[in-house]
């Protein structure tokens, strides 16, 4: 038996006798470093919005992305290691292809989700053909979609947990972000609104000074069902409304 909490640290698979697995523990705080990131349900749509840390002025802004396109219906965005999340996108891309090619329909945003979180149980695991992490994802994902049972917004963490919400933050700023969220959200909301209180919240928990440069903001409406990433003068304009 080991007598201190760091013997437990030292392996991913390894219960403390408190039942606790300390590397995931330790992986979900790496989450709170990571840029702010809020998503929102609504009856028109999902609404995806993340800050971007511009470290240098010499950094091209359009290369720090923190949005991406899973499939046309499918959005998600992430806070946390910036190449954990790129594992997992690129896992479920291929899942929901693999779903579209073989059933000829597109891929339900849950089953999507639990595809992500079964890749995100794999750590530690030895004898499997795919290599695996030696260690959690230290990435947290909220993704977005319109499917046949409407808009959704699920949220997955480094444990393999997955929850459905109507509007989640994730981040450095989350605390305040999901106070914000629970004071003003409400289910009749629309779509422009929700866009606008995505933006505020980020404008009252980033560092920096917000501008359409350092955030990205999509949307996945309802009508189209396609995902759509706004461009510096849409964001802009929701700035100007603010």
């Amino acid at each position: 038996m080991f007598q201190s909490k760091s013997e437990y640290d030292r392996g991913v698979n390894t219960f403390s006798p408190e039942g606790r697995i300390f590397q995931i523990e330790y992986a979900i705080e790496a989450i709170k470093l990571g840029s702010t990131a809020v998503g929102i349900q609504t009856f028109e749509g999902v609404v995806l919005a993340a800050e971007k840390r511009i470290s240098s002025t010499l950094l091209d802004p359009e290369s720090v992305v923190k949005i991406v396109e899973i499939d046309q219906h499918i959005g998600c965005v992430m806070s946390g290691l910036t190449a954990d999340a790129r594992t997992l996108i690129e896992h479920a891309r291929v899942e929901s292809q693999n779903h579209r090619f073989t059933y000829n329909e597109p891929m339900r945003v849950e089953t999507c989700t639990l595809a992500v979180c079964d890749l995100s149980l794999g750590f530690g695991e030895g004898g499997r053909k795919q290599r695996s992490m030696s260690r959690p994802f230290g990435v947290s994902l909220l993704i977005g979609g319109v499917d046949q049972d409407g808009p959704c917004l699920w949220h997955t963490d480094p444990s393999g947990t997955y929850v459905k919400y109507e509007a989640k933050s994730i981040g450095a700023g989350s605390e305040g972000a999901q106070t914000i969220l629970q004071e003003q959200y409400h289910k009749s909301m629309k779509l422009e609104e929700a866009q606008k209180l995505c933006v505020s919240i980020l404008k009252q928990t980033m560092e920096e000074k917000l501008n359409a440069i350092n955030i990205d903001v999509a949307i996945i409406p309802t009508s189209t069902k396609q995902f759509q990433a706004l461009s510096t003068d849409q964001i802009d304009a929701i700035i100007q409304m603010l």
